[in-house]
Formats: C-alpha cells, structure tokens, sequence
C-alpha cells in the first residue's frame, strides 16, 4: 500500500509542466498517473477502509488534528509553492492556509459527535439510526484556494470514516503533492493517497468504484462526474461554477455600493467561485455607481495592480468574454486590454451598457471584471438576477428591509448576502442550485454527505417455555 502515487514520466504518463504565472518562468514537470496507477490508489485506499472505518470516531479525530498541527508546521512551504503556481499572493496563501488548519480542527471536533438519532417507538424497544462511512472518497479539487478547499473536504471524509484518493488540479500538482507528503506520516497506509494528472486521470478516477465523488470546479466537468456517477451508484457532491448577480438598489450611498462591487469583482483577481461576476444597478443612482465603480478599478490597476490569474488560457478566456461584449456595445471605462509582458497578468475591468445578450452577463468569467447593466427599478434588477442557469450565491445592497426579505424569497440560488458581498457565520453551509452543483460542500453538514444512514430497531426477544410442539434442549430431537 501507498499514500503518494508518483509515476515516472512515460508515453503513458504524459507530463504536467507548471509556469509560474508571475513571470513565465517554469516551476516544474510532473508526471500524470497511469491507469495502472489509479488502480494501486484504489487497491491502497480499498485495503485501508475496512480498519479506518472500525477506528475509533475519537481517534480519527485526534489524527485529524495531529494533521492540523502538520499542516500548521508546513504552512511557509505550501504558501510558497501556491505563490509559484497560481500567483496568489503570499499573504492571501498563508491565510487560506490558515483557513485550512481552522478547518482541520473544527472537524476533528466535530466527527467524534456527528449524532444519529433516536426515535419514538415502543416502550419496550430501541429505535435509533448510525451514521456509517460511504466508503472510498474520490476528491477532486481547486486551484483557486487549493489548500483550505482541500481541507475541507480531506477532512470531512476522513473524520465520519471514509478512505480518501485525492486529486489536486493539474494546475497545482506540486502543491497537491507537496500536502499529501506532509499529511501521509500522520495516517496508516492506503487511508489518505495522493495521485496527480489532468483531465484524463479525473475521467480514470470517476469511472473508476467509488463510493462517493467531492468535486470542485467547473461545470462541465461536475455534470460529467455526475453522469459517471450514475451508472455506479456513488454519491456525488458538487460545488461548480457560477455567475452570481449583484443587485444595487436606489436607497443606497453610490459610493459604498461601488466599494463593495469592487471587492467582490476583483479579489483574488475575481478567481473566486462566489465573485460577483454581474451587476443590476438602479438608473437613479447609475451614473455615481458606475463612476465611483470605474475609479475603484482605475485606482487598483495604477496603485494596486492584481495578482495574475491562474495561467494564461484562463487570461485568454476572460479577455474572450471582455473583447465579446465590446463588439456587442459595451464600453470599457478601466481595463479591459491584456498588458504586455510576461506571465497572465489582466487588469481590473469595468465594463458599462451590458446586456443580456453577452457572454459576460450570463457565463461564468473567473477573472477581475465587473460588467453593469442598469435597470428601470428594483422590480426589473431582481427579475434579471434571478435569471440564468447558475445558483451559487447572490448579492443585494438595499435600505429597504421589504426589498430584502423580496429578494431572499425570489432568487434561485443557495446563498443570499445582504448589504455585504462576502460574509457568513463560522459553521454556515449552503446547497447550490442549478447547474452549480447539488450537496453541501462544507459546513457540519459535509458530514451528512460522507455517511449512510442505517436505521436500527431492536426487539425483545421471547424467551421461556418451549412452544408446543419445538423440541426441548437436552432431549436429543434437535437436529
């Protein structure tokens, strides 16, 4: 048995090789698993199940904590090489992994006491349902918060008892890599393996015996998983893309609503699955929002330019989006043009007289663009919002508690925000809508999705006299 799969680079293992995004410059190569080697993570995490999931709840959760305390340790390492293969900055890299080791913990807290239930029934019997583990956990994960994303999921699956093969994105391979060498001497053998490729490796996993499959990412690859899943049996959870709307209401400071456009279309260089990725703006406050909103971008790119995206295809694809819309008509007042020079780098875009007939209005983008739409009243901006085939999360700034509660009931999606584009409570979890996937991808809530359900009733058995007719013990009828 193993926990890390590295194949040698072969005809049949083609390589993955990674530019650091900043600068071009390479980071490394890395081979892609074989088919051979997806059965030996199989064999190794199918050979483990049976043990890890008799352990103790209490123990696995002690090991997941002694992975919290590794993962700490590590944190410079996997900062660094997130940095190298992303261009995340290293500070937002240290705080994802932070993210990730507070997520370590919580679950190690929390799978001891993932309670089943008791129900009512007969005095004189016990009803009561166990929580049991699915099995083998295939997970396939980000490149965008590849660390705490991971975490997450890593943690869940263990801590309620499943043995886990995870698959980094072939976008960040060495520092999926790198995370399963720190974790692979906290737990036996086979519990937690590590194997790493492309595309062709997650369609090997996925059509492979699995219990359950986690993956977050795109669309198109979630919908693929799901129908795999379907002639397997196995569960799935799916956190995929989206094109979260942002609805500005007329009763709020132009200013204010500008910031918060800003920073929920252009953190993380807008590579972040709830950016806000289209905006309904009211026409009796557009013109202020939509200049207070070009000045946020112009200010970012002249003082504060954005870290580069993820690689230069991602780059070519939202400028596809941006050069799409101007030909449509809309007008690009900061950004809007890819800079010369090495690496991926895109600055932040605001683009003005949307439509619904652009890309950029009804596609996921996952780069640093703001694209406004003005509408008539808040009637019209709440019907466009709750409109397209994505329900990941949406966004309304309003004064009117009215035009909230409104909101809330009428949008599609799994998460509303009011009056703040990011937020939520320690241990909040949603279920998206749509073709954003289907699940709970986090939250005490993961624990539900990595068990079974079995439902227990126990009797009182008869005991006593021997029915008419049954042989007594001792009497030598018994057969």
């Amino acid at each position: 048995m193993t926990s890390l799969i590295e194949p040698a680079i072969s005809a049949e293992a083609p390589a993955l090789t990674i530019y650091d995004p900043r600068s071009g410059a390479p980071v490394g190569t890395i081979a892609a698993a074989s088919r051979e080697d997806v059965a030996l993570a199989f064999s190794a995490a199918r050979t483990a199940l049976p043990g890890w999931a008799r352990t103790d709840p209490q123990q696995r959760g002690e090991l997941l904590a002694a992975a919290a305390s590794t993962l700490a340790d590590g944190a410079a390492a996997l900062a660094e090489m997130n940095s190298r293969e992303t261009g995340r900055p290293l500070d937002e890299a240290l705080a994802g992994i932070a993210a990730a080791v507070s997520t370590l913990e919580q679950y190690a807290q929390l799978g001891p006491i993932h309670r089943g239930h008791s129900l009512r029934g007969s005095a004189l019997a016990a009803d009561y349902t166990v929580a049991e583990p699915r099995g083998v956990a295939v997970l396939l994960t980000p490149w965008n918060d590849p660390v705490a994303v991971a975490a997450g999921l890593i943690g869940a699956a263990l801590v309620t008892g499943n043995t886990v093969i995870h698959k980094p994105s072939e976008r960040c391979p060495h520092l999926g890599l790198l995370l399963g060498e720190l974790l692979s001497d906290v737990f036996e053998p086979g519990v937690l393996v590590t194997v790493t490729g492309g595309p062709e490796v997650g369609a090997m996993l996925t059509s492979a015996d699995a219990d359950v499959f986690a993956h977050v990412g795109s669309t198109a690859s979630g919908l693929r998983i799901a129908r795999a899943a379907l002639l397997t049996g196995a569960h799935v959870i799916r956190e995929n893309g989206g094109n979260d709307p942002l609805l500005v209401d007329a009763d709020v400071d132009p200013g204010w609503a500008a910031e918060q456009a800003a920073i929920g279309a252009f953190s993380n260089s807008g590579q972040i699955c709830t950016a806000v990725e289209r905006i309904y703006v009211h026409q009796d406050i557009a013109d202020s929002f939509c200049s207070a909103l070009t000045e946020e971008a112009r200010r970012r790119n002249a003082e504060q330019p954005l870290a580069p995206l993820v690689d230069t295809r991602l780059r070519d694809a939202v400028h596809a989006q941006v050069a799409q819309a101007v030909a449509l008509g809309a007008r690009a007042p900061a950004g809007g043009a890819v800079p010369s020079g090495p690496g991926a780098h895109y600055p932040a875009t605001v683009l003005l007289d949307c439509t619904g007939q652009m890309d950029i209005m009804t596609e996921e983008t996952f780069g640093p663009v703001a694209p406004v739409q003005v509408v008539a009243d808040f009637d019209e901006g709440l019907q466009l919002a709750s409109t397209g085939r994505y329900g990941l999360a949406a966004t309304v700034l309003t004064a009117s508690i009215e035009h909230a509660h409104r909101a809330v009931a009428a949008l599609p999606v799994g998460t509303v925000k009011v009056n703040a584009v990011f937020g939520g409570a320690p241990g909040g979890a949603a279920q998206p809508r749509g073709a954003s996937g289907d699940g709970f991808g986090y939250g005490p809530e993961l624990l539900d999705e990595f068990t079974r359900v079995k439902v227990v009733h126990i009797g009182i058995a008869q005991v006593g006299t021997p029915r008419l007719g049954s042989p007594r013990p001792g009497s030598g009828q018994e057969q």
